[in-house]
């Protein structure tokens, strides 16, 4: 059996994750059930699409509760030890293409991450992500584009992310 991963969160992060969670369990499954009980009640359920609309929503609202459990259940909160300088989830990264002559920052983190950050995130397992994964600054790096060529990049700057 493959080990899952773990996602490091930020506590705002992983509150609203287990917020979402209590909402898809709650409140969300409740209407979902009582609109598939009504639609019920209308007759032919062949060609009933209230009913299997609510359906196919009930079946992608377990899917999410699933998802979120499995998630919550590997993750971490803050991000692991690390240097100051050191490249590591949870932290804000610049790094320069030599080739280009331009930098680009982002933080190093989960999609969960994602939806509310205010700055581009790239997943530890991104082929960026991986290269500079545990690099410090002045560290240089490359990666596999998606062509199969590869693009060096060097490690500027790091910093702790502010949520």
């Amino acid at each position: 059996m493959t080990e899952q991963p773990i996602t490091w969160l930020t506590q705002d992060a992983h509150d609203r994750l287990h917020a979402e969670l209590a909402d898809r369990m709650g409140p969300m499954r409740q209407e979902i059930t009582k609109r598939i009980e009504s639609a019920r009640e209308e007759g032919d359920l062949r060609e009933n699409g209230g009913y299997h609309a609510a359906r196919e929503e009930q079946g992608k609202n377990e899917a999410r509760v699933r998802q979120l459990k499995q998630l919550l259940e590997h993750a971490r909160v803050g991000a692991p030890e690390s240097e100051a300088d050191e490249v590591a989830p949870g932290k804000v990264v610049t790094v320069r293409f030599p080739a280009f002559d331009e930098e680009e920052t982002f933080l190093l983190g989960s999609r969960e991450e994602a939806a509310h950050a205010s700055i581009e995130v790239y997943s530890p397992t991104s082929p960026l992500g991986a290269a500079v994964l545990g690099k410090k600054v002045g560290d240089s790096a490359t990666y596999a584009l998606a062509n199969g060529k590869e693009m060096a990049v060097d490690v500027v700057k790091v910093e702790a992310y502010g949520g």
